[in-house]
C-alpha cells in the first residue's frame, strides 16, 4: 500500500462552485442542466471613487477647487475657464426675466458698449492662464466631512429593488468596519482604566498594612529587571573564573588514591556557602530542589531555646557560591522546610513560634504567600525542635488543592490544605506520652502529650508515615486512623532527631538520636537490624539517592561519616572532619539528587559542599 502511486490532477476549477445547477428554459418549456458555470472565485471587491481628470466631472471639480482657493487667499478674480461648465451653459441659454428687461430698456446703447469693450480689449494684455491645481485628496480622513458626528442611518432589512443593491452592500461594509473600530476603542479604554486602577489598589493596601513601598513605573521595572539579569550572568561568569579550580574538581577530579586505600574513601571539599547576615545563626534545615539539581534551600535559626531571635531562609546555587539567589528574613527562626515535588517553586517552612508558611519563588515577594495564624490553628510550640524534617508536602487532593503535613512539640500532627488562598487545618493525630496522666495542682489529672520532632512519609504507600518523638519513641501512623497508632518502636533513649524511609527498600527506615546511635529498622520487626555507635551525639542522617545501602551521618564533633552496608556492615568507609573551627557543631547533611556531592551545615551558618570519592559511590549490581 505504501508503494502504490496515487495520481492527483490539479485543475483551475473552483471547488466551491455548486454542481448540477438546473434552470427553467422558457423557450423549450423545460428544465435544463446548466453546463457553463463561472469558475471565478472572487476574494476581494472594492468600489473605487477615483474620477478621471479629463472627464466632465473631473473638470468641474478642478474648476470648483480653483475658485474656492482663490476666494480664500483673496487673489484677483480669475476669469472663467475657456470651457464653460454645464451650469454656465444653461444660464447663457436661459436668461432671466430681469436680464431681458434690461436689454429692452437700454435699446440703442448696445453699440456704444460694444465699442468701449473693443477698445479695452485692444489696450489690456491677454489674461494669464491660472496655474493648474491638483485634485483634492478624496481619501483624506482628517477633513471635516469625514470627522462629522452625524452618522448616516443604518439600512434595516434587505432591499427588494436590485438597482440600489450595490450601495446597500457598501453601506453594510462601512458599518461593519465602524462597529469593529468602536469595539477595539472600547477595549483599549477599559485596559487603560485597569492600569490606572492598579496604583490606587496598591496605595490602599499600603494604608491598611502601614508599610511604605516605592511605586515604580512599569518601564523602569523592565529596565531594572534586564539590568539585574545581566548583572547576575556577569556575576556567575566572574565566580566561574574565580573558582575555576573548584569547578574543574567538581566536574572531572577522581581521587586516584582510592585504589591504595582498599575499601576506604574520602570527601573532597569544594565550595563553602556563607552569608553576612547568617553568621550568628545555625543551619537548621537543608533541602535540594527536585527540578533544578544545583539549587538548594537552607533554613537558619537557633537550637538554644534561651537564645531565640530572627530567622533566615536562603536559596543557593552551585553556579554562584558567593551570594544567595533568594533571601527571606523572618521574625522567628526557621526550623524545617520542604520543596514541592510537582511544583518546585513552592516551599513550605516551619518556624520556632509554631507557624507554618508557604513561599512562592515565582512572585519574588519578601513575605510568604500564605502563613498560618492563631485563628487558623497554628502550633502552640515549635514546629520541630530536633534536627529532622517536620513539614512535608503531599500529593494534591481530589480537588487539586495543595496540602502538606506538619508535626510539632505540642503533640499535634496537622494536615494543612490551601483552599481559595487560605490555609485550612485539620488535626490528624495527637501524640500521648506513655498514655499516662500527671498530677496537677489541686489534685487535677493532666494528660501529658508527646513531643513530635521529626517525621517522614513512605515513598510508595501514601497513607503510611513515621513520627519520631522527644521521648525516643518512633510511632508508625496512618492517615486513616486518627485515634490509635499502627505500631510503636522503643527506638532511642533520647530525642529522635531524624527518621527517614529508604528510597529503594520499602520496609527499611533509619533513625538517629542524641544518644550517639544510628539505627536501621524493618518496620515489620520491633528490634533494629543495625545499630551504629558513633561515640558522640548524632545531628542528622540521610540516605543516598543512588544506592539502597549508602547513607551519611554527621555528629556534633564536626565529623561526617559515610557508610555502605554492601561493602562493610560494621564500620563507616569514611570519617572525616568537616568543620575547622573549635566549638562548632555540624547540624545537617543532604545528598545531591544528581551529582556525587553532599552539603553539610553547621552552627556558625556555614554550608560546606564535599565530593564523594569513587569508593563511596559504588552502585550495587
Amino acid at each position: 500500500e505504501l508503494k502504490q502511486e496515487i495520481i492527483r490532477t490539479l485543475t483551475a476549477d473552483n471547488p466551491h462552485v455548486p454542481r448540477d445547477i438546473v434552470r427553467y428554459n422558457f423557450k423549450e418549456r423545460a428544465y435544463k442542466l446548466v453546463d457553463d458555470v463561472d469558475q471565478t472565485a472572487v476574494h476581494f471587491t472594492l468600489n473605487g471613487y477615483l474620477i478621471h481628470k479629463d472627464s466632465d466631472e473631473g473638470r468641474r471639480q478642478s474648476i470648483r477647487s480653483c475658485t474656492e482657493a482663490g476666494s480664500f487667499i483673496e487673489k484677483a478674480p480669475v476669469e472663467a475657464a475657456t470651457e464653460p461648465t454645464e451650469e454656465a451653459e444653461t444660464k447663457d441659454e436661459e436668461p432671466t426675466e430681469e436680464a431681458e428687461g434690461e436689454e429692452g430698456g437700454e435699446g440703442g446703447g448696445e453699440g456704444e458698449h460694444e465699442a468701449e469693450a473693443a477698445e479695452a480689449a485692444e489696450e489690456e494684455p491677454p489674461p494669464q492662464k491660472p496655474p493648474e491645481r491638483k485634485l483634492a485628496n478624496q481619501f483624506n480622513f482628517i477633513e471635516r466631512g469625514s470627522t462629522t458626528y452625524h452618522y448616516p442611518l443604518r439600512e434595516k432589512g434587505l432591499q427588494t429593488d436590485p438597482a440600489p443593491f450595490e450601495t446597500f452592500s457598501d453601506n453594510v461594509n462601512q458599518w461593519f468596519i465602524y462597529d469593529s473600530y468602536m469595539e477595539e476603542l472600547e477595549r483599549m479604554e477599559k485596559a487603560k482604566e485597569k492600569e490606572k486602577a492598579k496604583p490606587v489598589a496598591v496605595k490602599k493596601e499600603e494604608q491598611k498594612t502601614g508599610r511604605k513601598f516605592s511605586i515604580v513605573e512599569p518601564p523602569h521595572v523592565d529596565s531594572l529587571s534586564m539590568v539585574a539579569k545581566a548583572a547576575k550572568i556577569a556575576e556567575r561568569m566572574v565566580n566561574l573564573n574565580t573558582y575555576d579550580d573548584i569547578a574543574q574538581d567538581f566536574k572531572y577530579f577522581e581521587d586516584a588514591s582510592d585504589e591504595y586505600r582498599g575499601q576506604k574513601g574520602t570527601l573532597l571539599p569544594l565550595w563553602t556557602f556563607q552569608y553576612e547576615k547568617t553568621k550568628k545563626l545555625a543551619v537548621t534545615a537543608l533541602s535540594w530542589n527536585p527540578k533544578y539539581k544545583d539549587l538548594f534551600a537552607a533554613g537558619y535559626g537557633s537550637y538554644d531555646f534561651m537564645n531565640q531571635g530572627h530567622g533566615m531562609l536562603l536559596l543557593y546555587t552551585l553556579k554562584n557560591p558567593s551570594f544567595p539567589e533568594y533571601s527571606f528574613s523572618s521574625e522567628s527562626g526557621v526550623m524545617c522546610l520542604d520543596f514541592h515535588s510537582d511544583h518546585p517553586h513552592l516551599l513550605v517552612v516551619g518556624f520556632y513560634d509554631g507557624n507554618v508558611a508557604i513561599y512562592n519563588l515565582k512572585r519574588g515577594s519578601p513575605q510568604p504567600s500564605h502563613k498560618s495564624s492563631a485563628k487558623s490553628g497554628k502550633h502552640t510550640e515549635p514546629v520541630w525542635q530536633g534536627r529532622g524534617r517536620a513539614v512535608k508536602w503531599q500529593k494534591d487532593d481530589m480537588d487539586s488543592n495543595r496540602n502538606f503535613f506538619s508535626v510539632s512539640s505540642d503533640g499535634r500532627i496537622v494536615s494543612w490544605t490551601l483552599v481559595k488562598n487560605e490555609l485550612v487545618h485539620m488535626d490528624v493525630i495527637k501524640l500521648s506520652a506513655d498514655e499516662t496522666t500527671m498530677q496537677g495542682p489541686e489534685g487535677l489529672q493532666l494528660q501529658t502529650l508527646g513531643s513530635g520532632i521529626s517525621f517522614d512519609f513512605h515513598k510508595k504507600i501514601d497513607y503510611l508515615f513515621l513520627v519520631g518523638t522527644e521521648e525516643g519513641k518512633i510511632y508508625k501512623c496512618s492517615k486513616s486512623y486518627s485515634s490509635q497508632f499502627l505500631d510503636v518502636f522503643e527506638a532511642h533513649h533520647m530525642a529522635v532527631d531524624t527518621v527517614s524511609w529508604n528510597p529503594f527498600h520499602l520496609k527499611v527506615f533509619i533513625s538517629c538520636s542524641s544518644d550517639w546511635t544510628v539505627k536501621i529498622w524493618d518496620h515489620t520487626i520491633k528490634t533494629p537490624l543495625f545499630v551504629y555507635d558513633l561515640a558522640t551525639a548524632v545531628g542528622d542522617v540521610a540516605w543516598s539517592p543512588y544506592s539502597s545501602t549508602v547513607f551519611a551521618a554527621v555528629t556534633i564533633d564536626g565529623q561526617a561519616h559515610v557508610f555502605d552496608l554492601n561493602v562493610n556492615k560494621l564500620e563507616p568507609l569514611c570519617s572525616q572532619l568537616v568543620v575547622t573551627r573549635k566549638k562548632n557543631k555540624t547540624t545537617h547533611v543532604q545528598f545531591n539528587p544528581a551529582d556525587p556531592v553532599i552539603i553539610v551545615g553547621d552552627e556558625r551558618g556555614l554550608i560546606t559542599c564535599l565530593k564523594l570519592s569513587p569508593n563511596l559511590r559504588k552502585k550495587p549490581k
